[in-house]
C-alpha cells in the first residue's frame, strides 16, 4: 500500500476544482493510496481501516476473502473512509481517464460524509487515529489478560447493535450544558417566543443588549439583563419557576443497552474488572461510528454515483474513453432485476427527485391533482432539482429517501418490480416471476432489506444488582432465533448476573391460508443456561 504518484494527485486536485465549481464542498486534504487485490482483502474485515484493532473474526474473513478470489477474480475500483483527512484507496491497475471518473465518485462520498447530518458525530474525528489508539490498547490488554481479552471483545461485540446511535446523535445535538445559564435559556426560547410571542426584532435587540453587557463586564452581565426585565415583567420568576419544576420533572433520556451495562454492572466495577470497561466502550464507539455509514449505503452511493456521471460527461478528459464509460458506468449503475443494486436505486432516486423539483411536481398545485394526463403534463419551470438534491444530502438517510419518493410514478418510470421464486416441477428447477409492479410493494422490499437493529431497552423497574431485564419493542419481526443463546450469555457475562429478554414471537398458521398468531416470551439465561417461557 503506498500513496499514489504525484501525477496521480495532480489529477486528483483538479476533480477537486471542478467537483467544487459544481457546488461540492468538502475539506481539502485528502489521502489516496494505491493497494492490491490482496491489500484489499485484508482490509475488508476492518471496514477499510487499516488500525482497526485485531479480532480472531477478520483473520477468518480474510481467508474466505482469499478463497472467494480465487474462485470470482475481482478488481474493485475504490473505497473510501470517512475520517480527517478523507483516505481512499484505488486499484494499482486503473488508467488516468478511469481514475478521473473514479475520483469525482469518491469526491461525491466525501461530499456526504462530511455535509449529511447523520454523519455530525463524525466530522471532526481523525477515526484512523483513534482506531491506533484503540488497537494498542487492545494489544497491551491482551499481553497482560491473554484470551480473556478475546472473550471480552467477542461478547461486546455480540450486543454491539444494541448501541443507541440516534439517542448519541439526540445527546450530542442538544447537550444538557449549555454555554447559556437555564435561566438565560428560558428568557430567549421560550418566555419571549411563547410567553410574549413578540417579533423576532424585538428577540434579536434583547440578544443584542445581552451581548453589550457580557463585553463590557461578563460577570455581572446576567444579573444587570435581569434586573430590567424584573422591574418590566413582575411574573418573570415565578414563571421560570414553574418551567425549572416541569424540567426537572421530565424523565431522563434512556441509555442503551451497553452504556446501561457500563454505568450499572457490578461485575465491570469489582477492581479486578475495570479494564473490561475500555474494550466495551472501544466497540460501543466503533460501532456508533459506522452507524450512519449502515444507514445511508443507498443515498451514498446514489450520490456519488450522480455526481461521477455528471462531472465526468463534461470533463475534458472523458474524450476518446466515451464508449468504455459508458460500458463501466452501465456495470456500477444498473438496475438489477433481481436482487438490490444500491447504485442504481440511490442514484435514480437523486435524478427522479431533481426532475420533480425542476418541473414544480413537489408543490400542492401538483399534489392536488387527480388527472393523469394533466400530472404528466405538469411543468411550471420551478428549476430547484440542483437545491432539492442538497437538501436530500443534507438531510436524508436511505429510510426517509425511500420512505417519500418511491411511489408509483417512480416504480413506472423505470419498470421496478417485486420478484417471486417458485419450484418448477417439470424442469426441477427454481423460476423466478415478476410477483408485484405496485409501488407499495416495491417499496416494503426496498424498506426491508434496510439495516434495522432490534429496539430493545433496559426496563428499569424490573432490573436490580442481580438480574438485568429487557425488553424488545416487537415492530412486526421476530428475532432471529438461533443468535438468542449466544447473545444471551454474552449479556450475562457483561452483566455479571441472570438477565431476561422479553420479546414477541410469530406463530405459523397450522393451516394453509391461515393468519399468523402473536405470543410474548421470555428468554432467560442463568449460569449459562437458556430458558423460554410464555409471559405470564
Amino acid at each position: 500500500m503506498i500513496l499514489i504518484d504525484q501525477h496521480s494527485k495532480a489529477i486528483m486536485e483538479e476533480c477537486k476544482r471542478q467537483a467544487r465549481i459544481a457546488g461540492l464542498s468538502f475539506s481539502q486534504e485528502t489521502l489516496e493510496y494505491i493497494v492490491t487485490n490482496k491489500d484489499m482483502i485484508e482490509l475488508s474485515p476492518k471496514v477499510m481501516i487499516p488500525t482497526l484493532y485485531d479480532y480472531w473474526v477478520n483473520d477468518v474473513e480474510v481467508l474466505k476473502g482469499k478463497g472467494k478470489y480465487l474462485v470470482y477474480p475481482s478488481n474493485p475500483y475504490e473505497t473510501v473512509i470517512n475520517t480527517r483527512p478523507a483516505i481512499s484507496f484505488y486499484n494499482d491497475n486503473n488508467p488516468d481517464w478511469l481514475n478521473v471518473m473514479i475520483y469525482y465518485h469518491v469526491l461525491g462520498h466525501i461530499d456526504f460524509f462530511q455535509n449529511n447530518a447523520l454523519f455530525e458525530n463524525t466530522w471532526n474525528d481523525d477515526f484512523v487515529g483513534q482506531a491506533l489508539s484503540d488497537k494498542r490498547l487492545i494489544e497491551n490488554l491482551r499481553i497482560k489478560y491473554g484470551r480473556w481479552t478475546d472473550y471480552v471483545v467477542e461478547f461486546a461485540r455480540a450486543i454491539d447493535n444494541l448501541s443507541g446511535y440516534f439517542q448519541q446523535l439526540s445527546v450530542n445535538n442538544y447537550p444538557e450544558e449549555k454555554e447559556l445559564s437555564s435561566k438565560l435559556d428560558y428568557y430567549f426560547q421560550f418566555f419571549l417566543q411563547e410567553e410574549l410571542k413578540v417579533p423576532e426584532h424585538i428577540i434579536f435587540n434583547e440578544i443584542s443588549r445581552y451581548n453589550n453587557l457580557f463585553e463590557k463586564d461578563p460577570h455581572v452581565a446576567e444579573a444587570l439583563f435581569f434586573t430590567s426585565i424584573k422591574e418590566k415583567h413582575a411574573n418573570f420568576l415565578s414563571l421560570y419557576e414553574k418551567y425549572l419544576s416541569k424540567k426537572q420533572s421530565k424523565p431522563q433520556a434512556k441509555k442503551d443497552v451497553i452504556e446501561f451495562i457500563l454505568d450499572h454492572s457490578l461485575f465491570l466495577k469489582q477492581e479486578n474488572n475495570q479494564w473490561m470497561k475500555s474494550i466495551i466502550s472501544i466497540v460501543r464507539s466503533t460501532s456508533l461510528y459506522f452507524n450512519p455509514q449502515i444507514r445511508t449505503k443507498i443515498i451514498n452511493e446514489g450520490w456519488a454515483s450522480y455526481w461521477h456521471d455528471k462531472l465526468f460527461r463534461s470533463d475534458d478528459r472523458m474524450k476518446t474513453h466515451e464508449v468504455a464509460f459508458a460500458k463501466i458506468n452501465a456495470g456500477v449503475t444498473s438496475i438489477s432485476r433481481v436482487g438490490l443494486n444500491p447504485y442504481a436505486i440511490g442514484l435514480r432516486l437523486i435524478e427522479y427527485v431533481e426532475d420533480l423539483a425542476n418541473k414544480g411536481k413537489m408543490t400542492w398545485g401538483y399534489q392536488k391533482l387527480l388527472n393523469i394526463a394533466q400530472k404528466e403534463d405538469f411543468n411550471i419551470g420551478l428549476n430547484k432539482g440542483q437545491e432539492s438534491i442538497f437538501a436530500l444530502r443534507k438531510y436524508f438517510s436511505d429510510f426517509t429517501l425511500i420512505n417519500t419518493f418511491v411511489d408509483q410514478d417512480f416504480v413506472d418510470r423505470h419498470d421496478l418490480f417485486v420478484t417471486g421464486k417458485r419450484y418448477n416441477p417439470q424442469r426441477q428447477t427454481i423460476e423466478y416471476y415478476v410477483k408485484s409492479r405496485k409501488a407499495v410493494d416495491y417499496k416494503k422490499m426496498l424498506l426491508d432489506s434496510l439495516y434495522h437493529p432490534p429496539v430493545t431497552e433496559v426496563n428499569e423497574s424490573k432490573t436490580n444488582e442481580k438480574e438485568l431485564y429487557l425488553n424488545h419493542l416487537f415492530e412486526g419481526k421476530q428475532l432471529v432465533k438461533e443468535f438468542i443463546p449466544d447473545v444471551m450469555v454474552a449479556l450475562e457475562f457483561l452483566w455479571g448476573g441472570e438477565v431476561k429478554l422479553e420479546t414477541t414471537e410469530i406463530i405459523a398458521p397450522q393451516k394453509q391460508g391461515g393468519e399468523l398468531t402473536y405470543k410474548s416470551v421470555i428468554y432467560s439465561i442463568k449460569d449459562r443456561k437458556v430458558s423460554k417461557s410464555d409471559k405470564a
